[in-house]
């Protein structure tokens, strides 16, 4: 019998005698914390790590967003697709839905984007606030956005129907903001976007308690 074996064997025999928050422990010990399941799968009984689904994200910024971040929309849509990639979800490369977005200014719908990029399902983030400063402090980092997130899915006969919605509110660090004399701007902006990315993109993809506990501070 291997070490590993007899020492949850060990375990086990604990976790019986002591009673049954050493059962949680014990699970913990064996398989790590318990996942939350994704609201998109919950909501809608589908997952966007089927094996036939392949997605396109998309995200639109409003033009007086996009005085103070510039590239915000594109950032955005560039970290939550590979946020999704790392979680084995199919995504179309965010230069490719770029190029289709560039080369037709005038689209109106998200289905419209998914058919131009070849996808089942397209993730489309409405923004209507994103920042990183606290409001009238631009000595404190402190990021803020407000989203709508849609996904879009095509049918068997070709149409599309939007199949979830579901409003995001976001603000990081969690409990306090940043002093800007502890980091860089680029650097506490690529933070936030990490962390936004995977806000939105734990929506689609399982995460675990305590997941959030880095980004109190």
């Amino acid at each position: 019998m291997s070490h590993r074996l007899i020492r949850l064997c060990m375990l086990a025999g604990l976790a019986l005698m002591c009673g049954c928050n050493y059962v949680v422990g014990l699970g913990y010990l064996i398989g790590g914390p318990p996942t939350i399941e994704p609201d998109f799968d919950r909501m809608t009984n589908k997952s966007l790590s089927d094996k036939d689904v392949t997605v396109a994200v998309v995200c639109y910024a409003p033009t007086e967003l996009k005085w103070d971040n510039a590239e915000v929309d594109r950032e955005i849509a560039e970290f939550v697709t590979w946020r999704l990639h790392e979680h084995k979800i199919k995504v179309r490369r965010p230069e490719q839905v770029r190029a289709w977005i560039d080369a037709n200014p005038d689209w109106d719908k998200p289905e419209e984007i998914g058919k131009g990029v070849e996808v089942t399902h397209v993730v489309f983030i409405d923004l209507s606030k994103f920042s990183l400063y606290e409001p009238d402090a631009s000595h404190l980092y402190r990021g803020r956005a407000e989203a709508i997130v849609n996904v879009v899915s095509q049918r068997e006969d070709g149409e599309w129907d939007e199949i979830y919605v579901k409003e995001h509110i976001s603000v990081y660090p969690l409990a306090i903001a940043r002093p800007t004399s502890q980091e860089s701007f680029g650097t506490f902006k690529r933070k936030y976007l990490d962390r936004l990315s995977d806000e939105i993109g734990r929506l689609f993809y399982e995460y675990h308690n305590g997941d959030d506990l880095p980004d109190v501070t």
